[in-house]
């Protein structure tokens, strides 16, 4: 049953894994389908309250590949990755953003702003139509139409 399109496999995948993180207490956080090089990947990031471990990766894979086996939303041979989505993250979706308000961001614009490309600030909202982040008591707003990416930063 190939969807034949990334996305519409990507989101055929979700409705498979997220039924999985919730019942081992996880929480699903993005599924990707994508080519680099040669090859096809089907990632898969999982989170947990105070951190996610190996076993829950591990744990989590064993569950939901042969889930994934059994739908077949993909044709042809992929690789399947389940990990975290690290402490420096990038937020796509809706919830992401509702996650992460507050934190430090790092907003990537297709185009310049007054010069830059590169904003950086807390996050005080964020969804499929925009992006705000407030940087020095001064607030900025980006349609999400000239964002290429918003990730979190973490300072090591």
């Amino acid at each position: 049953m190939a969807t034949g399109k990334k996305s519409g496999i990507a989101d055929k995948v979700r409705e498979i894994a997220k039924p999985v993180a919730d019942s081992l207490g996880l929480l699903l956080w993005d599924v990707e389908y994508v080519k680099e090089g040669a090859d096809m990947y089907l990632r898969i990031t999982v989170d947990k309250d105070g951190g996610l471990t190996i076993d829950d990766c591990e744990g989590f894979h064993r569950a939901v590949e042969p889930l994934i086996d059994e739908a077949d939303p993909i044709e042809g041979a992929y690789y399947l990755e389940c990990s975290s989505p690290g402490v420096e993250r990038t937020l796509t979706r809706d919830e992401h953003f509702a996650a992460m308000l507050g934190s430090e961001v790092e907003v990537r614009l297709f185009a310049p702003v007054d010069g830059k490309k590169v904003f950086t600030g807390a996050l005080v909202s964020g969804d499929r139509d925009g992006v705000v982040i407030e940087a020095g008591g001064e607030r900025k707003s980006f349609d999400r139409a000239a964002v290429s990416k918003v990730s979190t930063i973490y300072h090591w």
